[in-house]
């Protein structure tokens, strides 16, 4: 006996791939990314492949652009470390906001490369953790974050010319910073309005 066909539940492709869509099709065209929200290892993941992908094609310039207010260390580690290792030059730019991980990322390239849009605020700070645990695991914990701030700190050192000294007081507390402020301070090296402006310097 003949049953009645089932009615079609295939979901088309678009709906289940967003990222093979026409914007994101676009962007990847004009070299640019983007890096909006928390830093994950997802997200990690997902930017150092476009990076990959991009410096494979060409060796033009790529413009990374960066609003969140951090995350894990250890995956802006990640982001860092391929933008430094791509021959492909990668201009930041920051807007929205861009603090903690976020700025350890954006600190990957030289300054002359470092941008922001006119209200971007900048935080930077020593890492946080949550300690839970034995009292041995907590003491691990501690020197491993000491470490963290030592190296976050050193990177900011070595980007902005401060003495290190003074970075690690900075980042003791929260320091907030305008965009002008983030220029004085030796994070950002211009603020842009304009793209074309990218293509200027």
């Amino acid at each position: 006996m003949d049953t009645p066909d089932a009615p079609d539940t295939h979901t088309p492709p678009s709906a289940v791939e967003p990222r093979t869509s026409y914007l994101e099709e676009k962007a990847f065209k004009a070299r640019t990314l983007l890096i909006f929200g928390t830093v994950t290892d997802v997200t990690a993941a997902d930017v150092i492949r476009r990076l990959i992908a991009l410096d494979a094609e060409s060796a033009d310039p790529i413009d990374l652009l960066v609003s969140s207010p951090g995350g894990h260390l250890e995956s802006g580690d990640a982001i860092h470390d391929i933008v430094r290792f791509i021959n492909a030059p990668v201009n930041m730019i920051g807007t929205g906001w861009v603090g903690s991980a976020a700025t350890h990322l954006y600190l990957a390239v030289p300054r002359e490369r470092r941008y922001c849009l006119t209200n971007t605020r900048f935080l930077i700070h020593q890492p946080s953790g949550g300690a839970g645990g034995p009292a041995s695991d907590i003491a691990i914990q501690a020197r491993e974050l000491i470490k963290a701030r030592e190296r976050i700190a050193r990177t900011i050192a070595r980007e902005t010319g401060k003495p290190l000294d003074a970075v690690l007081v900075d980042i003791e507390r929260d320091r907030w910073l305008s965009a002008e402020e983030a220029v004085a301070y030796g994070l950002v090296g211009r603020i842009i309005e304009r793209k074309h402006e990218l293509r200027e310097a």
